[in-house]
């Protein structure tokens, strides 16, 4: 055992990860000296920590955070990114936690400051050009910058892949977005949100446009609309009662959309999380909204 000393003062001399400065949400520069202990705070995050070969660093992630299954399944759970709670979190010891603006309560942020862990809030809006700048900051942060790079410029070049064959189609179908949660009334997406942006991206037209963010379903709203395809999530469908369900309702059969079935439905994180899976989802609801797009 004489080469014990001997490897301890080699560890010794090895130089401490260097600290790096990742602007925040508020544009405040954060500080981060030590990456190797991740709780993720939002499911885009995630993914995107995974995408970057450091899932293996995640100690903790929110109920948001369902995908890749196989990498989230049993990680501690540390509650909904808005109801989190600073004894929970502080009991995984995270070096770093990563967070969309929409985490809280801000006292428990605060808690965590307060307590020394570092604190990264990232932007949750969605945006083509929002998610590469995410995945930089991720890769700052993490110290993968290079990863980060190639990634994000995957990203950019897919989306302009897309939105090149998309430049060849005239027809912009309109799309009504429905969300469905818990036992209340379903929701319509108006401008401003990430069904909104989704639906830009991958060629249509969102018909609900004299509202920004989300408002309960109206029949006379969905008739007026006369939507060509209904996009939701695969969640909220099932929440509903299935496909044929929603069309049975007379507002919906109504309309160019239910009299041709026209019904679109995906998962929730994966049609509106705007992680590095952004690019895959809109082509998906691309070929959904233009069935002839392969052919040109």
């Amino acid at each position: 055992m004489k080469w014990l000393p001997m490897i301890a003062a080699l560890l010794l001399a090895l130089p401490a990860a260097a600290e790096v400065r990742v602007r925040d949400v508020s544009g405040r520069e954060v500080p981060i000296a030590d990456s190797s202990r991740i709780v993720s705070v939002a499911g885009a995050l995630t993914e995107i920590v995974h995408a970057l070969g450091a899932g293996g660093r995640l100690v903790g992630v929110d109920t948001t955070s369902l995908h890749p299954e196989a990498l989230v399944r049993d990680l501690p759970k540390v509650g909904y990114q808005r109801a989190l709670s600073a004894e929970g979190l502080l009991s995984l010891r995270p070096s770093l936690v990563l967070a969309s603006e929409e985490a809280g309560p801000p006292a428990v942020l605060e808690h965590l400051a307060g307590a020394g862990v570092t604190v990264l809030r990232l932007s949750s809006q969605a945006g083509a050009a929002l998610v590469p700048a995410r995945v930089r900051s991720v890769g700052l942060a993490l110290g993968l910058e290079s990863e980060a790079e190639r990634l994000a410029r995957r990203i950019e070049d897919d989306l302009a892949g897309l939105s090149g064959r998309l430049s060849r189609i005239a027809a912009r179908p309109k799309v009504l977005f429905l969300l469905a949660v818990g036992q209340g009334a379903p929701m319509v997406a108006g401008r401003d949100t990430a069904a909104d942006a989704m639906i830009v991206l991958a060629g249509g037209r969102n018909t609900v446009t004299g509202y920004a963010g989300y408002k309960p379903l109206s029949p006379e709203v969905v008739v007026a609309a006369a939507p060509d395809v209904i996009l939701t999530t695969a969640q909220g469908l099932a929440l509903i009662g299935g496909k044929e369900a929603l069309l049975a309702q007379p507002a919906f059969a109504a309309t160019p959309a239910g009299r041709q079935g026209r019904v679109i439905a995906l998962d929730a994180l994966y049609l509106l999380g705007f992680g590095p899976r952004v690019a895959e989802a809109a082509g998906t609801v691309a070929a959904a909204l233009h069935p002839d797009m392969a052919a040109r």
